[in-house]
């Protein structure tokens, strides 16, 4: 079965770092003939070393390599580039490991083994939530809630004067929540309307969701913003009241 046609912008370069050289060339295969530009990396070092060098749009990066644990590898390249999507690629069953990279700034994560099919579909609907993100419309403005600011022109966000570290993922949920104070969504509703995606796991929503606390909370053990709704998901409540 061929691919999805590439649904990003043309010749969008991705770095598939996995030290399985059978599933490296599987899924660059698969992307080259979906339209991307596919550079490969076996290890870490490499990974990082082409990283710096290619400026890639999006990292599929393994899990498990043979020099560094994925998720060093993707701390670098967020403390090198904090707006490059990354997709982690884990064999492991153990939610803890999930959750553990996204944690550290993945943009979503597949488990193996995996649809190759699946997994370009999974790239172009983290790029074009990129892609849109960082272009957004010059007349929608900010959004304002107390001492917190969120910028849609400049892609940025503040509290109490204080700019605020985002992932792009972040700052999307950050402002549909913002936007829609009152409103209790489920988490299916907000990987529809976040990520783009009409299925997925949950638990993708509940790690952004925490993460997000500890940067928009004064305390996130006790949430007053971003308030959980129990039995239905999570609800902004404006100015923390």
């Amino acid at each position: 079965m061929d691919p999805p046609a590439a649904a990003n912008a043309p010749g969008s370069r991705v770095l598939v770092v996995d030290d399985d050289r059978t599933v490296s060339e599987v899924v660059a295969g698969y992307l080259t003939r979906a339209g991307f530009r596919v550079d490969v990396a076996n290890d870490a070092t490499t990974a990082l070393g082409r990283a710096s060098v290619l400026d890639p749009d999006l990292v599929l990066l393994d899990l498990s390599l043979p020099d560094l644990d994925g998720i060093e590898v993707c701390q670098r390249l967020r403390r090198h580039r904090p707006g490059l999507p990354v997709i982690m690629l884990t064999a492991r069953g153990d939610e803890d490991d999930r959750v553990l990279g996204l944690r550290t700034g993945a943009d979503d994560y597949v488990t193996k083994p995996f649809s190759p099919r699946e997994l370009v579909l999974r790239v172009q609907s983290v790029l074009r939530r990129a892609s849109a993100t960082s272009a957004p419309d010059p007349s929608a403005g900010r959004l304002v809630d107390g001492d917190l600011v969120v910028d849609l022109v400049a892609h940025g966000a503040s509290r109490g004067g204080e700019p605020l570290t985002l992932t792009a993922r972040e700052f999307d949920l950050l402002a549909f929540l913002v936007g829609s104070p009152g409103r209790a969504y489920t988490r299916v509703e907000i990987l529809r309307e976040v990520w783009g995606w009409e299925f997925g796991d949950q638990t993708t929503v509940t790690v952004h969701v925490r993460r997000l606390r500890e940067k928009v909370e004064r305390d996130p053990a006790h949430p007053v913003r971003l308030v959980t709704v129990w039995g239905v998901g999570y609800r902004w409540d404006a100015d923390g009241s």
